[in-house]
C-alpha cells in the first residue's frame, strides 16, 4: 500500500470505477454519481490501512528498542575497555615516575619513551 505501482493502480482503478459507472452504464450504473459503494470501499481501505500503518509502526518500535539496547551494550563494553586502558596507563606511568626517581640519583634521565640519555 505504501508503493507508487499501488497508488498509480488505484486511482487508476477509481478512474475506470467513474467511467463505468457515470458514461458506460449510465442508465444502468451500478453505483450511479455520489459512487456511494465506492466511498464505502475507500473508508475500509482506510481503515485497512490505520491498522497496517500501526502495525508497522509498532514492529519498526520494536527494532528500535532491540538497535537502542545493542548501542547500549556496546557503550558499556567499550566504557570497561577504555576504563581498563586507562588503568594501564596510570600503571605505566607510576613505573615510568618510579624509574625517573630510581635513575635521578646516578644523573640518568629516562623519557617517556624509555630511553635514557
Amino acid at each position: 500500500m505504501g508503493s507508487w505501482p499501488f497508488v498509480g493502480g488505484f486511482i487508476g482503478f477509481m478512474i475506470v470505477w467513474a467511467v463505468i459507472n457515470t458514461w458506460a452504464l449510465a442508465s444502468n450504473a451500478w453505483d450511479p454519481y455520489p459512487y456511494i459503494l465506492l466511498n464505502l470501499f475507500l473508508s475500509m481501505l482506510a481503515g485497512l490501512q490505520g491498522a497496517i500503518l500501526l502495525i508497522a509502526a509498532k514492529r519498526q518500535d520494536a527494532i528500535a528498542a532491540v538497535m537502542a539496547q545493542h548501542d547500549y551494550d556496546t557503550n558499556l563494553k567499550s566504557k570497561e575497555e577504555i576504563e581498563m586502558l586507562m588503568d594501564i596507563n596510570r600503571q605505566q606511568l607510576e613505573i615510568l615516575r618510579e624509574l625517573q626517581a630510581f635513575a635521578a640519583p646516578s644523573n640518568v634521565r629516562i623519557d617517556e619513551a624509555g630511553v635514557g640519555d
